[in-house]
């Protein structure tokens, strides 16, 4: 069982790890916030900046804020635009390889939707409640109705073909002794949300608002929005082609079972065979076909993607670095 992170390290230093495209205008913002917010509730804090394949050039304002309560301001910058996912799977491989004195690392967007003041929350959760992870549990979305709609959607099919519901997100507070196991972990690249809850380490939530953007648009496409869904379903591949195997599996044994029925009727029943029989006969056999073959189709890609060659964060992030720097500002 983890120990609780008071017990593990008294002055409650924390590392936090923001992910950022672009969006400098929001992340001068947070970092004055979190600067102020930290300093009150007394919790050392440094941060870790992953730009990921940002286009746009930091503001003068950023690259000569200063800080009071920050310790430091670290900018990893990546080669090239790789996802915001992949951003955190580097800026966490980094804190490893590096070190983390720090025992929690906290997760957080840099746009302003994830805010400096429920940082303390979700670190006192980490502590009370041992366990490894600890995420916010989004309570209100500040999205407009036709992305809410389509957001409930992509829950329920999440829970259909996984069996696990998820209301969870980036912004969380994780052990930073739990970095080696979950840095081995091929599906960190895709989803670091999913692959917690894939991994079975235990976590918790606590029910958190998501807040208004700080200033801009989000970067995030429609398209993009269903490309991170369906990566977070796809950390639970082989789960979800086993449900589907199961399903197209009782597809077919009740088209056949009902073709059967049918061909009873029309060989053992000395009774006339209404029109529509052929028809039946003819469309549960194509049922049945359809499905035998989607079987087949999914248990061959189940296998193939067991065997296919795998990006490991703990081994391969390194190489998707450019540079590490320090912002200058601190005291």
């Amino acid at each position: 069982m983890e120990k609780s992170v008071s017990s593990r390290n008294p002055d409650g230093r924390v590392v936090i790890l923001v992910p950022v495209f672009d969006d400098w205008e929001s992340l001068t913002r947070l970092l004055r916030e979190l600067d102020s917010t930290l300093q009150s509730a007394a919790i050392p804090c440094r941060v870790t900046i992953v730009d990921d394949g940002s286009t746009a050039t930091p503001p003068n304002e950023l690259l000569h804020q200063n800080y009071t309560h920050l310790q430091k301001v670290e900018l990893v910058r990546v080669r090239s635009n790789l996802g915001h996912q992949r951003a955190i799977a580097v800026g966490l491989a980094h804190l490893n390889k590096t070190g983390v004195d720090e025992n929690v690392v906290v997760i957080m967007d840099g746009d302003g939707e994830d805010r400096p003041e429920h940082i303390k929350r979700l670190v006192s959760a980490l502590a009370e409640q041992q366990c490894g992870v600890v995420f916010a549990a989004r309570t209100k979305r500040m999205e407009g109705f036709f992305f809410r709609v389509m957001y409930f959607l992509y829950r329920l099919v999440h829970w259909l073909l996984t069996g696990i519901p998820v209301r969870v997100g980036n912004f969380s507070a994780l052990s930073s002794s739990l970095l080696p196991q979950l840095l081995v972990r091929h599906d960190l690249w895709n989803h670091y949300a999913a692959t917690i809850l894939h991994s079975r380490i235990r976590y918790s939530t606590v029910p958190i608002p998501r807040e208004k953007r700080y200033a801009g648009e989000s970067h995030m496409r429609f398209s993009n929005l269903v490309a991170h869904g369906l990566s977070a379903i796809a950390v639970f591949s082989e789960v979800v082609g086993a449900r589907l195997i199961i399903f197209f599996s009782s597809i077919t044994l009740i088209a056949f079972g009902l073709l059967g029925i049918l061909l009873g009727v029309r060989f053992l029943v000395p009774y006339p065979i209404p029109g529509w029989a052929p028809l039946a006969v003819g469309l549960l056999l194509l049922f049945g076909m359809q499905a035998l073959l989607s079987i087949l189709v999914l248990a061959l890609i189940v296998l193939g993607d067991r065997s296919q060659a795998r990006v490991i964060p703990l081994r391969d992030a390194e190489l998707f670095i450019e540079s590490v720097g320090t912002l200058p500002g601190q005291q």
